[in-house]
């Protein structure tokens, strides 16, 4: 039957190939596939041995970073998956059931172009289509961090959801996705 063809060819010399590879044509253009969230998996999936430790225990100038992941009510995200990393440091942590995840890095040096000490950070977590990406500074780095371009594009009264404060040697940084204190977050 002419014309109930579901993906009909289209006429000699009309198709082309379109950035994804996949031959397209003006009725029928290439679009991507719409994100899907996909999880809690990060659990099951995600973890390797030590992988909370970007450095070993007992590294000099090592440094703890732990927080709670938090939705927008506040409540604790208790399967979420948090990464951080900068230079040759990686490390992966798990939410718990109270949405804490914590690290062992190490501050790395400043970056180029005048960029403070600072960790680029990862969140997965359910309900998000697409992972978030931010950073956490160094409380210690005030001058630093004053001057630092990255940090300076954020509205002044947000940049506070940027860096982690010193508890008695522990530095602590909470990840709010939404809501009253939402963390900045960077569209990369």
């Amino acid at each position: 039957m002419e014309g109930s063809s579901v993906h009909p060819s289209p006429p000699e010399g009309e198709g082309r190939v379109g950035g994804s590879g996949v031959e397209e044509t003006a009725s029928f253009p290439s679009v991507p596939t719409p994100s899907q969230t996909v999880g809690p998996f990060f659990g099951f999936a995600l973890p390797f041995p030590d992988d909370r430790c970007a450095v070993p225990a007992g590294t000099p100038g090592a440094v703890r970073v732990e927080g709670q992941l938090l939705d927008g009510a506040g409540a604790p995200v208790p399967d979420g998956l948090v990464e951080v990393w900068q230079g040759d440091q990686f490390a992966r942590s798990g939410t718990d059931p109270e949405g804490v995840f914590h690290f062992l890095v190490r501050k790395p040096p400043a970056g180029p172009d005048g960029q403070a000490p600072h960790l680029n950070v990862t969140v997965f977590a359910r309900g998000l289509l697409r992972h978030l990406t931010t950073r956490v500074y160094f409380p210690d780095e005030g001058s630093a961090n004053g001057s630092d371009p990255v940090l300076g594009l954020v509205d002044a009264d947000r940049r506070g959801t940027l860096v982690a404060r010193d508890d008695g040697g522990v530095l602590r940084w909470d990840v709010h996705l939404q809501g009253e204190g939402e963390t900045v977050f960077f569209a990369v």
